[in-house]
């Protein structure tokens, strides 16, 4: 007799195969969905409502203050709509977390229910700043990416946007944003779609960077950039060779 472990274990290993000879740049048609940002009146927030607007997207932008999202959608215009944050959780898709970094837990803990079964992308990177400039902190649970986990096991948590310069994303001079966008998560199908929004934004591309284990390296890196940026008087990004 056949257990059932036994039973599934072809197919898990016919699955697992079949992904690994997937093409990786074959992503998902993402058009159609609806991206939320919350701490969309912040700079990187806006910048990436912005730029994701531009793109077609449907994008609403998430506050404590409905008046102050709906003020910043004003300002930004593209169909771009402004609630708060609950509301905005509630409508959207995607939901993009770009708060302040000592807001993280307080607003994710707010949302629980409203970001259930939600794909989330924390963007949020843990920094402090002193006499020598910016340094990385590190959260208790690894990163912010994993504090996201922890306080929402029912969504779908990912990291990615975190090497993006907000002068450049709401600069409606600049044209392409040239950056690879590293993407952090545990499911190749929620890869796939961050990925495929990055896509959506010209001259950016998504590449994916292993699970959220590594999220600390991919958020600390930001420190470094800061640091480049100052000395070179640049807006600097990342990209990924020889992929």
């Amino acid at each position: 007799m056949t257990t059932p472990d036994a039973s599934r274990s072809p197919n898990a290993a016919t699955r697992a195969k079949a992904a690994l000879q997937r093409d990786p740049w074959d992503l998902p048609d993402v058009s159609g969905l609806v991206v939320g940002v919350l701490g969309g009146t912040g700079d990187q927030g806006r910048g990436l409502a912005y730029r994701l607007a531009r793109a077609g997207q449907k994008v609403i932008i998430g506050s404590r203050a409905a008046e102050r999202a709906q003020t910043a959608a004003g300002e930004l215009g593209l169909g771009i709509e402004g609630a708060e944050n609950a509301e905005c959780a509630r409508r959207s898709d995607v939901v993009i977390i770009a708060v302040p970094w000592d807001g993280h837990a307080k607003t994710l803990q707010a949302l629980t229910d409203e970001l259930d079964g939600k794909l989330v992308i924390d963007c949020v990177n843990p920094l402090g700043f002193d006499k020598k400039g910016a340094y990385a902190l590190k959260p208790e649970e690894g990163s912010a990416a994993e504090q996201a986990a922890a306080l929402l096991p029912g969504s779908r948590v990912t990291a990615a946007f975190h090497h993006l310069s907000a002068v450049l994303l709401q600069d409606p001079e600049v044209e392409q944003i040239d950056t690879d966008v590293m993407v952090l998560g545990e499911s190749r199908a929620d890869t796939d779609v961050v990925q495929a929004l990055a896509a959506r934004i010209p001259g950016m591309r998504g590449v994916f960077a292993g699970r959220l284990r590594n999220a600390h390296q991919v958020e600390s890196l930001v420190a470094n950039l800061i640091s480049v940026n100052r000395r070179y008087k640049a807006h600097a990004g990342l990209r990924v060779t020889d992929v």
